[in-house]
């Protein structure tokens, strides 16, 4: 995101990890548990009228498969 984000944002965005990067941009990092939790974010992150410049999706691990 564009900007440095204040500290009491992550409980309004989902506990989400924030981190400010040197360049003047914030990272949100965390775990979203479906599409309805991203697309909460994302609206989050419109109502407070925040640039997204990216969005990624991580990989997981995933618990071993039984059989």
């Amino acid at each position: 995101m564009a900007g440095h984000l204040d500290d009491h944002w992550p409980a309004w965005l989902g506990d989400l990890t924030i981190t400010r990067q040197d360049d003047g941009t914030s990272t949100l990092t965390g775990t979203v548990a479906d599409q309805g939790q991203l697309h909460g974010v994302l609206a989050g992150i419109r109502d407070i009228g925040a640039t997204l410049l990216s969005v990624r999706a991580l990989p997981t691990e995933e618990p071993p498969r039984a059989g």
